[in-house]
């Protein structure tokens, strides 16, 4: 094969795989946003405060329909921390968030096999249930504690700047809406859902692209014989137990997070991993490492190893327990493909389903470019460095820049603006005469708040 086939086979296989799943992600990514639009965030954070089985199971079902990506999952299961909900019920809304969602199930389902997507909603469960079992007894009540305070520091400071005073319940936007009922009617409701659609699908667009296209590589690419060299078959037991250690690894060096790896867990499965080992490598989308350079800036570095631990012993386990439940009910598919069976576009199905999908992107679209003229998009903004729609009211970092009010949906984006915020910027940059006024420093990144705000104050570029 020359290099030019390659990569022609390997863009090829990168987009029949696009292609098959195109329009899931219309559906899945629509659901979201209907459900970001309608529900409100200020409720999840009251009903989060122990971590007794009934809490558990409510953050398990809030962070469901919560959807986001991985980064936006952890920002605000670190924010409702630090706003006073329970460390583990946190934990467990943000694992729901990005691994038991719908999008994810049916993209599953289609690159994979039925059998993958339910696997994904009975291991999701198997792993809640023992985050919720092991992290309050790994990790002390003391770091805990001192992980709040050190999130909260200087928080009160930032809260009355944001403020301005105002009490922390007058600035929940959720209170501020309609009846839901009504919201539903209107356009202007729906409006909103379809502008979160689509910030959603701006601030994954990297995620899916990197994803597919990685998986089109690797499949391509990549020997069957040099994924087989890293996982064992034919130990049993053993085998089992090193692939599904080996899938959280692979997903720590991949950089690939929420839906992005399902491609590339197909290729691993073509490869030889176990059905326990791609469970496990799906939902350790959450340690990958820039996430986990996240976790250290939130709760440092002694915490952030601890929860690497319990993150990577529960979702192995879990993949572990997932398998040994589906062979004993015979649900475990028989041997591995030579290949990630891709038909491309061809007058099928899919074809009328993605035709479909389509059409119903155009409508969202629609309406998300006339949010204004049907009244939606009262009390938004849009990140101007990924794109993702936020309240304002309840937007995570805010910054000023020549009198300009900008908001973020972490503070991650946030530090990238007042790095260079001419960039994002049609405003002509001016020198900087000042320090920047930072919020909580190092301590305060990727804060995504359903109250509090830091605000920063840039003065050209930075």
């Amino acid at each position: 094969m020359t290099a030019l086939g390659a990569l022609g086979n390997s863009l090829y296989e990168a987009f029949s795989m696009f292609w098959e799943t195109l329009w899931a992600l219309v559906l899945g990514f629509g659901l979201s946003g209907a459900v970001q639009a309608f529900v409100s965030r200020g409720q999840m954070r009251r009903v989060l405060g122990d971590h007794r089985p009934a809490t558990v199971g409510k953050a398990g079902f809030l962070g469901m329909v919560s959807s986001s990506c991985s980064y936006a999952a952890a920002a605000l299961a670190k924010s409702l921390f630090s706003r006073g909900a329970d460390f583990t019920a946190s934990m467990v809304f943000m694992f729901a968030s990005t691994n038991l969602v719908v999008e994810l199930g049916i993209v599953l389902w289609l690159l994979l096999g039925w059998q993958f997507a339910l696997a994904e909603f009975v291991g999701g469960a198997i792993m809640i249930v023992l985050l919720a079992v092991v992290l309050p007894r790994v990790i002390p009540r003391r770091d805990v504690e001192d992980a709040r305070a050190r999130l909260n520091t200087d928080q009160g400071e930032a809260d009355e700047h944001a403020h301005h005073g105002q009490p922390d319940e007058d600035l929940d936007g959720a209170e501020q809406r309609r009846p839901l009922a009504e919201r539903f009617r209107s356009r202007a409701g729906w409006s909103d859902a379809a502008s979160y659609t689509i910030s959603d699908l701006t601030m994954l667009r990297k995620e899916l692209v990197i994803g597919f296209l990685v998986a089109g590589f690797a499949t391509v690419l990549v020997p069957t014989a040099v994924w087989q060299s890293l996982f064992l078959t034919g130990h049993g037991f053993w085998s089992s137990l090193e692939n599904v250690a080996l899938g959280p690894l692979l997903a720590i060096l991949a950089f690939v997070c929420s839906i992005g790896n399902v491609p590339l867990a197909a290729a691993l499965w073509v490869g030889g991993i176990s059905f326990g080992g791609v469970i496990s490598f799906v939902f350790a989308d959450l340690i990958t490492l820039p996430l986990l350079l996240i976790y250290r800036k939130y709760y440092g570095t002694p915490l952030t190893l601890r929860l690497l631990a319990v993150f990577w012993a529960v979702m192995s386990v879990a993949g572990l327990a997932t398998e040994y439940l589906f062979a004993a009910l015979h649900l475990v598919p028989s041997g591995h493909p030579q290949t990630v069976a891709m038909e491309g576009v061809s007058w099928n199905y899919t074809t009328i389903l993605n035709i479909i999908a389509l059409a119903a992107f155009a409508v969202l679209y629609w309406l998300y470019r006339n949010r204004e003229r049907f009244g939606g998009g009262t009390g938004y903004a849009k990140d101007p460095i990924c794109g993702m729609q936020v309240e304002t009211a309840a937007a995570p970092a805010k910054a000023v820049h020549d009198g300009q009010p900008y908001h973020f949906c972490s503070d991650h984006c946030h530090d990238r603006f007042t790095a260079a915020p001419h960039r994002y910027t049609t405003a002509p940059a001016e020198p900087s005469t000042s320090e920047p006024t930072t919020v909580d420093g190092c301590c305060n990144t990727f804060i995504a708040d359903a109250d509090s705000t830091a605000v920063t104050t840039v003065k050209g570029d930075l």
